[in-house]
């Protein structure tokens, strides 16, 4: 596994696989990695001859200065974690992808309205302006990102689209901790105590399965905000049952055959965000 900081020798090594016909699979990251990240880097290897893994803490699509410094942050045991699934692994510097102060702006539509949009601020547009430039480096064939970040993964898709450019986007199913609590990052920056609490998002979800042939999309979010009222260490930020395509809300489900319900929720002061496809359930 080579790793490499230049994105001048990144473009290089690009070049030389692409004369080859060699199809590049990429996984972009901001490291931390866990078997969430694992599986993507997996199946990039099943259908790919080179996988490629990004792995930089992107300023841009943080809106709390806090929250980016305590991103948890351990290169070498990234490295080590990886190195039997990818072959190049792309470790910029801020000033190596941003050489100067960015300034793009993008519009994503209703996208870039809800969720995690209207609660982060400027998001989506950071995400942007570095996938756009991973892209435009890396130039994959396939590109693979997680459900468990389902609107990031919808706003990706519509990039590639913009962009126009001939890459595959391949959303992997979300990975659990044996007590179904989604791998995260995050996940690390929990006390013991509030780790046990955590699988609470999780079973919540699932419980919603049972409510569909009874109530209503907007009876069954009411219902999880008074699941979540009840546990005094979450403080909810939304629970939302909307259109998997597009993230449009849904009023019925007989006219929707699929829903994905989507949550973020904070325990004791760490983000945590989830979501299960309703019909798959």
């Amino acid at each position: 596994m080579k790793i490499i900081e230049s994105k001048d020798l990144v473009c290089r090594k690009i070049e030389l696989l692409k004369k080859q016909n060699q199809t590049i699979g990429f996984v972009p990251t901001m490291g931390a990695l866990h078997k969430g990240h694992y599986e993507l880097l997996k199946q990039a290897k099943n259908e790919n001859k080179v996988v490629v893994c990004s792995i930089f803490v992107n300023p841009t699509q943080f809106n709390n200065p806090e929250d980016l410094k305590k991103y948890p942050r351990d290169l070498q045991k990234d490295f080590d974690y990886i190195a039997d699934v990818c072959d190049l692994v792309f470790v910029p510097s801020v000033e190596e992808m941003y050489p100067e102060n960015p300034t793009d702006s993008y519009d994503f539509g209703y996208l870039d309205t809800v969720m995690e949009a209207a609660f982060r601020p400027g998001h989506f547009n950071g995400v942007a302006m570095v996938v756009r430039r991973l892209f435009e480096i890396v130039k994959p064939d396939n590109t693979y990102f997680g459900k468990k970040d389902y609107q990031q993964a919808l706003i990706v898709k519509e990039l590639i689209k913009q962009m126009k450019v001939p890459i595959r986007m391949v959303m992997v199913d979300t990975v659990r901790e044996s007590d179904g609590l989604a791998f995260s990052s995050r996940n690390s920056l929990l006390s013991s105590d509030k780790r046990k609490q955590a699988p609470f998002i999780y079973q919540t979800m699932q419980k919603v399965q049972t409510l569909m042939n009874n109530m209503k999309p907007q009876e069954i979010e009411g219902w999880i905000q008074d699941q979540f009222k009840e546990q005094k260490d979450f403080d909810l930020e939304y629970a939302t049952i909307v259109q998997a395509d597009n993230l449009q809300p849904i009023h019925d489900f007989a006219t929707h055959t699929q829903a994905v319900l989507c949550v973020a929720a904070y325990l004791d002061n760490i983000r945590l965000i989830d979501n299960l496809e309703l019909n798959k359930i």
